[in-house]
């Protein structure tokens, strides 16, 4: 049975943080970075070494740095949820940004809408008035 290095065992953890930090199961991380599960469970017990274009692919997906990978940082920490989400759209083609535009205004809309049910639930009318 091969013995895993230090390095590839500490580099895992760090990816399964990273990961797990952004909300991501692996079967969905794998896909993002065009690998099987298989391979991503791997890496992140490191049984397996990891290439450089596929830590370049990792860290894109889950804009994050490599330091954080390699260094005792801790990812979760490194990981602000706006600026993940900011730099994800950046990454959209332009026919997909639309898409994603269209969706988000649905889902302010909906919150919207939730909340003024919530609200008219806690003591206030349907014009937002207290009763």
């Amino acid at each position: 049975m091969k013995s895993k290095k230090s390095l590839d065992v500490h580099v895992g953890q760090q990816i399964k943080k990273a990961r797990e930090a952004a909300g991501y199961t692996q079967d969905k991380f794998a896909e993002l970075i065009g690998m099987g599960t298989k391979n991503v469970s791997a890496i992140e017990r490191g049984a397996v070494g990891v290439s450089l274009s596929t830590i370049k692919r990792i860290c894109e997906s889950l804009c994050i740095s490599s330091d954080s990978l390699i260094m005792d940082e801790p990812c979760s920490a490194n990981i602000d949820k706006t600026g993940f989400l900011m730099e994800r759209i950046k990454l959209l083609p332009p026919k997909y940004l639309e898409l994603m535009l269209d969706i988000n205004n649905k889902l302010f809309e909906a919150f919207t809408l939730q909340k003024n049910d919530w609200d008219i639930g806690e003591g206030t009318n349907e014009h937002g008035q207290r009763k």
